[in-house]
């Protein structure tokens, strides 16, 4: 049988789940059962007993991350701070369907090798998740929203959580040039395999070599997201992405005149205020986070 090249893995697999709709059964050996039950296993018992909060450290998975944020990361003191069970769940069914998707990716016949391989460059650790057909391959589970990204090629323009420069890590450690994302819709089952230009790739080395540097700075760096204008009355609030970042009332302390972020709560949310000129008409809730 001819090699599978990695460009058809999507179409692959849906030729082969089709048959499927069709009333037709798949042939799976007992084997591949039984690997993906044991994986399921696992990955339910790591989510039952998660690890210790142990000290945050520069890793493959963010050095690609807004180098304030990764400065704050590594140099503010540490809160214990819960994650709400939504989030929990997230985590493991997240997981959990991107192991469906090596599975689905094996069923149509395409290599998948090097699961869960241990990187290291330029002093960083990393993991990635497999080889498909020889080319590293990063598996994402994602919203509706930031599946766009990967079916559309545009998560160089918007790639807040560093996952290009994830790849060239893996990339360069690995001497390979050709992989990219195999991603799946959550909300529908969608798959896209996104091989980004390798003009759109960061300068790994470069970046690390960078990124290490700051995070020994007395100083964050700039902004991650400058604030943006909340109406038209000349108030400015958090970038959206802002309001994701733990560190945000810590990097934003200098706000409203040395006083720190302002939090209002809209119908449609919460509003992080940086600069206050006109006093909004909804509920200020600053006080619930402060000291929380």
């Amino acid at each position: 049988m001819k090699k599978k090249q990695l460009d058809t893995v999507v179409q692959d697999i849906y030729d082969k789940v089709e048959i499927l709709g069709r009333g037709e059964p798949i042939d799976v050996s007992e084997k591949d059962l039984d690997n993906f039950a044991e994986f399921m296993k696992q990955a339910l018992k790591d989510w039952l007993t998660p690890r210790a909060n142990k000290a945050p450290t520069l890793r493959m998975s963010n050095i690609g991350r807004p180098e304030r944020q990764l400065w704050f990361d590594m140099n503010s003191e540490r809160k214990q701070v819960g994650i709400k069970a939504p989030t929990m769940i997230k985590f493991l069914y997240g997981h959990i369907l991107e192991r469906v998707v090596l599975f689905l990716t094996e069923l149509a016949g395409h290599e998948v090798t090097d699961e869960q391989k241990e990187v290291k460059l330029g002093g960083i650790l990393g993991h990635m998740d497999c080889k498909i057909d020889g080319e590293v391959v990063d598996i994402k589970s994602a919203s509706g929203y930031a599946f766009q990204k990967f079916k559309n090629g545009t998560l160089a323009d918007d790639d807040s959580f560093g996952y290009m420069a994830q790849l060239a890590g893996y990339e360069k450690a690995e001497g390979s040039t050709g992989g990219g994302f195999l991603a799946i819709n959550k909300e529908n089952g969608e798959l896209a395999l996104f091989r980004p230009e390798e003009l759109d790739k960061p300068n790994i080395e470069a970046k690390i070599k960078k990124v290490k540097s700051q995070i020994k700075d007395s100083t964050p760096p700039d902004f991650c997201y400058e604030p943006v204008p909340e109406g038209t009355s000349g108030n400015m609030k958090l970038h959206r992405m802002c309001t994701y970042c733990p560190h945000k009332f810590e990097c934003h302390k200098d706000a409203n005149d040395g006083k720190g972020l302002r939090v209002f709560e809209y119908s449609k949310g919460l509003t992080y205020l940086t600069n206050t000129v006109r006093e909004p008409k909804v509920e200020e809730i600053t006080h619930r986070f402060i000291n929380a």
